[in-house]
């Protein structure tokens, strides 16, 4: 990073967490307005330059076998504890099911088995979390955009909505991503991590990894992928829980 630049990262490891350490994991909401307005400054006027300047299509860094960390932390929920989610786990996740909808001609309704029979990518790259840590690890699973292809995802779809097994106010936690990101050549359906089945803590039975955005956007107990036109009608329109609640900002690119 340039010493003359400053990203999120950089701003909430040393400014905000120095000050008092006001996040405690991205599962937190940041309470403080002043922080908010640190964390988020300026991001509205050149995110949208961002995007156009920057290549969509780069790789994120991969990394050897070697240097993956010996502990990765869980971001975000670390078990959604629900009597659905519950009776899915105690039975191996057999009884869970993805459904792929929306702007989609052919409508999907994968279980596990199915899921893992598509042809895999398997990846070690970087976690960044927005709290300011960062940890390397190995993930498999299909190619989104193979899920995608599969149930013939309409020219009209936009962007991919991700409902999520895991409540936040009685509602399941969602998160989006456009349709250039959900084709990337890394972003993946992930059912195992470091060799093993995904745990709980890391988001069982699937999550979503898109290795080129901070950990916020990494959806985890993916129940629903929904293809769609528009933003207006996911939760507040801003397309995800925490750019709706705590003004996250919606493209979170690294």
């Amino acid at each position: 990073m340039s010493a003359a630049i400053l990203t999120r990262r950089a701003l909430v490891a040393g400014g905000i967490a120095g000050a008092g350490g006001l996040l405690a994991g991205c599962d937190r909401v940041v309470q403080i307005p002043a922080a908010r307005k640190i964390l988020f400054a300026g991001e509205d006027m050149h995110k949208g330059l961002q995007r156009a300047l920057m290549n969509r299509g780069a790789l994120a860094p991969e990394y050897s076998r070697a240097e993956m960390s010996p502990i990765f932390r869980s971001n975000g929920t670390s078990n959604p504890n629900t009597p659905l989610y519950n009776e899915w786990a105690a039975n191996r996740f057999a009884g869970w099911r993805l459904a792929v909808n929306g702007l989609v001609d052919r409508p999907l309704s994968l279980n596990l088995a199915q899921l893992r029979s598509m042809p895999a990518r398997t990846q070690i790259t970087r976690h960044d979390c927005v709290e300011g840590w960062s940890a390397i690890g190995q993930w498999t699973g299909p190619l989104l955009g193979t899920v995608l292809k599969a149930a013939a995802m309409r020219r009209s779809a936009r962007y991919v909505v991700f409902t999520c097994a895991d409540l936040f106010g009685g509602q399941p936690y969602y998160e989006s991503i456009d349709a250039v990101d959900a084709f990337h050549p890394q972003t993946i359906l992930a059912w195992a991590m470091n060799g093993a089945a995904l745990d709980v803590p890391h988001g069982a039975p699937v999550r979503l990894r898109i290795e080129r955005q901070l950990g916020y956007k990494q959806a985890k107990y993916i129940t629903a992928i929904t293809a769609v036109a528009n933003l207006d009608g996911i939760g507040r329109g801003k397309g995800g829980y925490w750019e709706d609640n705590v003004d996250y900002d919606w493209y979170a690119g690294i």
